[in-house]
C-alpha cells in the first residue's frame, strides 16, 4: 500500500512540473553622464516595477556606472536618475522586449 502511495504521490509530482511556468531572469547596467558626456558620481538611479510601484535604487560609483540584477521577465520597469535637483528622461524597460541583459545609459540634462 505504501509503495502504491509512493508510485502516485510521483506520478502527480511529474505531471505537475510542467505546469509551473519559468521565470525568466534579467538585468540592467548602465552609466549615468552629463550632457557633455561626464560621468556623474553620486547619482540616484530609480528602478520602478510598474505592476508593485516598489521602487529600488542604486547610488553611482566613480565611473557613473549602475546596476540591477534579479529582474523578473514578465514585469515593466521604469528607470530613471537624479543628480543634485535634476532628473533624466524615464525609460521604459518593456516585459515584450526579448532582453535579459540590457545596457541603458541615462543622461542628466546639466552641464
Amino acid at each position: 500500500m505504501l509503495k502504491r502511495v509512493f508510485h502516485l504521490s510521483a506520478m502527480l509530482l511529474l505531471f505537475a512540473l510542467p505546469c509551473v511556468p519559468e521565470i525568466e531572469i534579467r538585468s540592467v547596467t548602465g552609466v549615468v553622464t552629463d550632457r557633455k558626456g561626464n560621468t556623474l558620481q553620486g547619482a540616484v538611479v530609480q528602478l520602478e516595477n510598474t505592476a508593485s510601484l516598489l521602487v529600488v535604487s542604486y547610488i553611482t560609483g566613480n565611473e557613473g556606472r549602475y546596476r540591477f540584477y534579479r529582474l523578473y521577465g514578465d514585469v515593466d520597469y521604469t528607470l530613471k536618475a537624479k543628480y543634485q535637483c535634476c532628473w533624466s528622461k524615464p525609460k521604459t524597460l518593456s516585459k515584450f522586449d526579448s532582453w535579459k541583459q540590457r545596457e541603458v545609459d541615462l543622461v542628466i540634462p546639466i552641464e
